[in-house]
């Protein structure tokens, strides 16, 4: 991906939508058919515009034999990409929704280096990516807010006031 931002996700049987990941710029997706002919299950929709790079799969595999270095940039790429999952489908199991909330807001704050974060995606989708709902986003960040934890300047925009507490549930 150049530029924009791409929701991937997945559906339910029953048609309930489980976001996989946002791609931003220099992220890449489709690596399954590099390896795999068969369809995908996956959805992709653009949350703003975008500029791809596309390259067929007999040209990537080329590529890849005429230099190793890019398959070994990728396999690093598939093990955190699986280590987050691993680590996402454990909180799901294990956390309450709570506590996964605060620690995604901790992740994030860890990620974008400040206390003042910038959800990247809507709460309907940030609901689907933590396993819980829209309702239950909003009553957890209130309660967190009303708690002293964290302010919301806006929908997107959390201020985090006591990383240790978020930490801590």
């Amino acid at each position: 991906m150049h530029k924009g931002r791409i929701k991937v996700y997945r559906l339910s049987e029953n048609g309930k939508e489980q976001l996989v990941r946002i791609l931003e710029p220099g992220d890449f997706t489709g690596e399954l058919s590099l390896f795999n002919a068969k369809p995908h299950d996956a959805y992709a929709e653009t949350l703003e515009p975008v500029e791809l790079c596309i390259i067929q799969r007999d040209q990537m595999q080329q590529l890849l034999q005429k230099h190793p270095a890019i398959s070994l940039k990728m396999l690093e790429e598939f093990s955190s990409r699986l280590a987050r999952t691993e680590q996402r489908a454990a909180r799901i199991g294990m956390e309450a929704a709570e506590t996964r909330i605060a620690l995604y807001l901790a992740d994030l704050s860890e990620e974008q280096q400040q206390l003042t974060v910038e959800l990247p995606m809507s709460r309907k989708d940030l609901a689907s990516h933590l396993g819980t709902t829209p309702e239950t986003i909003s009553r957890k960040l209130s309660a967190f807010e009303e708690s002293g934890w964290i302010r919301q300047s806006s929908m997107k925009t959390v201020d985090i006031l006591d990383l240790d507490a978020l930490l801590l549930l």
